[in-house]
């Protein structure tokens, strides 16, 4: 009987030796302080397997047989209302039999209190299936989770410390109805005219005299837009002039806004109106909708103006999500191409023994081992940091030990998760469309045709460097945090880049010394982008006064106006950081389990040649391209 747990050997490396599961148990199972949790890891673990090989079989077995026809059947809509194809329902109901969408929520609240690590690994086999079927179920309990992560920041949740556990959270309601599957929600951000620019967003907040919210605007691209509970971003405050706080992003407030009311006689009353439905090049299953807003009652989440760090918390769990998509689509895709290469035979033997195809297959499959193990460490920084940051702020009667603990591991894992974050969604998105890419081109002429779906799979990559944060807004954040942190640290900058000279000589493990040449060479392109940067800033201290230069030397960084050649470098960037992490991270699996040497032995075969070569493009190119774009004295790019 197939499985999407058991026949993968890398995925399980992880439940069995490449998760330390101790810590995340524990913080998960609130110290392992309630009554009716488990009472250790290993207890808790064997519960999170049985649930991963019942999904396994479940997507293997019910899901995947009818990802053709979800691909085929047509989202319509019809007077007012989206109709979805029957195979897409068909799924939904059996996930819904299952009772996935409870998953990660905590028992307290009727749900499994599974790790939200857990969930992600059912994303990964849900994507390897069908991704629209995974992004649509990522918006029942995972929106659940937002209402309850929401209630906490805003206060609105109360825990019974004794007993450690929920007493009282804000949307409890609305919570059982989205983890029984019984409805969904989504988050509302795009505009017409403001898409990754949200300084740009209209739609309007208004308060009546009574104190209650009303909201009016357009939103378009929204997935899952069907649903029943939205989280929208809009603006409430009017700028008195660009300086105002409230101005641009400051200006804007979260918002749960319910779009509609199911009426006794089986009826329903539209408060939000859907105007269309979008007609995609991939994602058939999955609905991408544009609503209108006419004074729509709101609910405001948290305080007036905070809407931009709340969306923060949404987007960076989405970009979490969107990694394992990226993953679970290449998995499908690396296993489509090597089981047709395996069975086609040409020139007396199968293709898959033709050396181009098996340097194809070999790299799609080192791509796929590096994709999960930057979404694996990356998932389990971001839950522990969130979780931690939970046991700080209500566990008052910790011990002295735990709360030692809490303050000395806090930090290192919200560190290790804005760093991986940025990096996991590039790089999934990006080798996402190029593994979908490589199985078509190994399937040759059927793979333009939709006999065996490898050309549905390269239509569903597409979207992935695009939606929840570009490509290059993602290497932007990399670039911005990389350089900051450089300027913020200098000493411990020019201590690790000479750490890493040293070891690269110097370890006695001839892999280490691999990965300090990698590490090496990173910093060292850092160095040169900051090393450009600071020169460019100190050549324009000549219109400053000299009092000044210090301020302006040590925090008047802006990165859209002081970063230019590390701008134009971003994504290169961003492709040596993504190596280098991923290659310590294997590093850390070898030295605990010896079978991964040879899985990052490949990695390094691979990322060493392409490392030296963006190393070159970095510290040698650019210059004149920004000549370019210069502003001459008229206030005009040179080029124009």
């Amino acid at each position: 009987m197939a499985n999407f747990f058991t026949d993968n050997d890398d995925l399980r490396f992880y439940f069995e030796k490449g998760i330390d599961w101790a810590p995340l148990v524990e913080v998960t199972e609130y110290g392992f302080r309630t009554a009716d949790g488990f009472k250790d890891a290993k207890e808790a673990v064997g519960f999170y397997r049985e649930v991963s090989e019942m999904v396994g079989e479940l997507v293997a077995e019910q899901i995947a047989p009818r990802v053709p026809q979800i691909d085929r059947d047509e989202n319509h809509l019809k007077d007012g209302e989206v109709e979805e194809g029957a195979a897409m329902k068909a799924v939904f109901e059996t996930i819904k039999g299952a009772e996935l969408h409870k998953l990660s929520i905590p028992r307290e609240l009727g749900g499994m209190n599974a790790p939200l690590l857990v969930y992600f690994v059912v994303a990964e086999m849900l994507g390897r299936a069908d991704v629209s079927v995974m992004t649509h179920n990522s918006f029942h309990g995972g929106m659940a989770m937002a209402m309850l992560v929401y209630s906490i920041h805003e206060g609105s949740t109360e825990f019974d410390v004794a007993a450690a556990k929920i007493s009282k959270t804000r949307w409890a309601a609305e919570m059982d109805e989205l983890a029984r599957g019984d409805a969904w929600g989504c988050m509302d951000i795009t505009e017409p005219d403001a898409g990754s620019d949200m300084a740009a967003l209209k739609m309007r907040a208004e308060q009546d005299e009574k104190g209650e919210w009303f909201l009016t605007g357009q939103k378009i691209f929204i997935t899952s837009g069907h649903g029943k509970y939205h989280f929208v971003i809009a603006r409430t405050e009017e700028a008195k002039d660009p300086n105002d706080p409230f101005a641009g992003l400051g200006g804007l407030s979260m918002f749960l806004v319910k779009t509609y009311e199911d009426l006794p006689d089986g009826t329903r009353k539209r408060l939000v109106s859907i105007d269309r439905v979008e007609e995609k090049l991939g994602h058939h299953g999955s609905v991408t909708a544009a609503l209108s807003f006419e004074r729509a009652p709101a609910q405001l989440i948290g305080k007036r103006g905070e809407g931009f760090k709340y969306m923060l918390t949404l987007m960076n769990n989405a970009r979490l999500g969107v990694g394992f998509e990226g993953l679970g689509l290449s998995e499908a895709a690396w296993r489509m191409a090597r089981e047709y290469a395996e069975g086609r035979r040409s020139m007396g033997k199968p293709i898959a023994r033709h050396e181009m195809i098996a340097d194809y297959l070999d790299e799609m499959r080192t791509d796929i081992q590096g994709i999960r193990a930057l979404a694996i460490t990356s998932a389990y920084a971001e839950e522990m940091s969130q979780k931690l940051e939970l046991m700080k702020r209500f566990l008052p009667h910790a011990s002295p030990e735990e709360r030692a603990r809490i303050e000395r591991e806090l930090p290192k894992y919200k560190a290790r998760s804005r760093r991986l974050t940025p990096l996991l969604k590039y790089q999934s998105a990006e080798r996402a469309v190029e593994i979908a890419r490589r199985a078509v081109q190994i399937h040759g002429g059927v793979g333009y045709t939709k006999d065996y779906g490898a050309e549905k799979l390269l239509r569903d990559a597409m979207v992935l460097p695009i939606y929840e944060g570009t490509s290059q807004i993602q290497a932007l954040m990399a670039m911005k945090d990389t350089l900051i942190g450089i300027i913020k640290r200098p000493q411990a900058f020019v201590s690790k880049l000479g750490q890493a000279r040293w070891r690269a000589v110097s370890a006695r493990d001839p892999l280490e010394r691999r990965v300090a040449k990698i590490q090496a060479l990173s910093l060292s392109a850092q160095q040169h982008l900051m090393t450009k940067t600071a020169l460019a800033k100190i050549g324009g201290l000549a219109d400053i006064p000299v009092a000044s230069w210090r301020d302006a030397l040590t925090k008047e960084w802006d990165p859209k106006r002081d970063f230019a050649l590390a701008m134009l470098h971003a994504e290169r960037l961003t492709r040596l950081l993504t190596d280098e992490a991923i290659a310590e991270i294997f590093l850390h699996q070898a030295r605990r389990a010896p079978e991964r040497r040879e899985v990052l032995e490949r990695w390094l075969d691979r990322c060493e040649i392409r490392d030296k070569a963006l190393h070159e493009e970095i510290t040698t190119t650019g210059e004149k391209l920004l000549a370019t774009l210069a502003p001459t004295p008229e206030g005009k790019a040179a080029a124009e």
